[in-house]
């Protein structure tokens, strides 16, 4: 199968490669170290005598503020850290917040043989670390030709992904067959591996790192400052967490719904990808709101909506929020954002139904009572209505999800405990 993976991937990279260069040059950021796709890495120095060497990806700014934890105690415990990433954003947090803790960081190389076998020369691996959804053929493939372990971290496999996969096995066994072991995120994600046929021996529940990660809080004084540069004016924020198209207007209606039942309330929003944000500004503008964007600099005055479209800031912005709502997942998007950083955060959660990638905390979040799920727009604005116009209700959602996330920590210690453990074996 491994042949035909790569006798199919050139073709298939040439076919999407115009869609993808539009969207890296939209986004930006690409042009440094642009080699790194190609495995143009930079050697590394030798390693000392007894150091041990992890290859560690994080796919883009979720995943990478979640290793943190992970990359501090694998220096400490001796072992270099190789820190990758898919994203330009991914690779600027990585540069900001890890140089000092890694022996490089740079871009995961196209999974094409030769810059995969590239990329593995220069950077010699003792360990291989993937993240989430993070199975690659070829770098697997490669690590199993040099008898590196491959340990996959908070692994989960999406309802798209496990469908496609279960109906088409040769699939599944190319892109598990070389892993040596899998720490999934959640029981029902090791429920769908072991289907899969993933042996059971070589499964490790434990649990959502992302879960663990602490969030700074900002105090009165930050919190003021960031909201004046918003333009928010005094009253409850309904903040739109990572939306997608269609999602944006159905937050303004929302919005609308909630002032004309007498509420005094603002909406900012915080689109997932920033280089919407001509398209948002003239979709914003026919709505006869007063709007502002954060990539404007200050907002001269107070404002119906505020856009953030700016990179990194999710989470000091869902500090600002009195209601959350978690985007694509408003029909028709299916996938899901995180809900973690709003839940860290202790913050009221509304979703709509399409939280695939997301399946078991949303659902655990529900069952108890830390979050609700609107079935659409017109529920969407229901629910801000009475939410906004109800501190009480807003309280219970805020105190069950503190519960929540209390109940599901430990994460981060049980994953360590397993590199630890394949390490000592090197």
């Amino acid at each position: 199968m491994l042949w035909l993976y790569r006798l199919c991937f050139l073709p298939a990279l040439l076919a999407v490669l115009p869609a993808y260069a539009r969207r890296m040059r939209r986004r930006g950021g690409y042009g440094e170290k642009f080699g790194h796709r190609f495995g143009g890495h930079a050697r590394l120095p030798a390693k000392a005598e007894g150091v041990r060497r992890v290859w560690l990806q994080a796919v883009s700014v979720g995943e990478m503020l979640a290793v943190g934890p992970l990359v501090a105690a694998l220096r400490q415990a001796g072992a270099e850290v190789y820190l990758t990433t898919t994203t330009s954003t991914g690779y600027q947090l990585a540069r900001e917040r890890y140089a000092a803790l890694t022996v490089g960081i740079g871009y995961f190389p196209i999974d094409w043989w030769l810059f995969s076998v590239r990329a593995w020369r220069r950077i010699d691996p003792d360990l291989v670390v993937l993240t989430e959804g993070e199975r690659w053929p070829e770098h697997v493939r490669q690590a199993r030709r040099r008898g590196v372990p491959v340990i996959g971290i908070n692994a989960r496999i999406s309802d798209r992904s496990f469908r496609r996969l279960r109906a088409f096995r040769p699939a599944a066994r190319l892109v598990l067959a070389d892993i040596s072991r899998l720490l999934p995120a959640s029981a029902l994600d090791a429920a769908r591996f072991r289907e899969l046929g993933f042996p059971a021996g070589r499964l490790t529940t434990t649990g959502n790192i992302k879960l663990d990660v602490a969030i700074p809080k900002l105090d009165p004084a930050a919190l003021a400052a960031l909201r004046g540069e918003l333009g928010l004016p005094a009253g409850p924020v309904l903040v739109g967490a990572s939306t997608w198209p269609g999602e944006e207007a159905a937050l303004v209606a929302a919005l609308r719904e909630a002032r004309a039942a007498g509420l005094a309330c603002a909406l900012l929003l915080v689109p997932r990808h920033a280089e919407r944000r001509e398209s948002l500004a003239r979709e914003l503008e026919a709505t006869g709101l007063r709007c502002h964007f954060r990539s404007r600099g200050a907002a001269p005055g107070p404002v119906d909506v505020a856009v953030a479209d700016t990179t990194g800031e999710l989470r000091n912005l869902l500090q600002l929020g009195d209601l959350v709502f978690v985007g694509k997942s408003l029909p028709p998007h299916t996938e899901g954002q995180t809900p973690v950083e709003a839940a860290a955060l202790e913050k009221p959660i509304l979703f709509g139904p399409g939280m695939d990638n997301f399946k078991s905390i949303a659902r655990d979040l529900r069952e108890r009572g830390a979050a609700r799920e609107v079935a659409g727009p017109a529920a969407l604005a229901a629910a801000v209505r009475d939410l906004l116009g109800s501190a009480e209700g807003r309280e219970r959602l805020a105190a069950a999800v503190a519960a929540w996330h209390r109940d599901n920590g430990g994460a981060t210690d049980r994953t360590l405990a397993v590199l630890r453990e394949e390490l000592a074996k090197r």
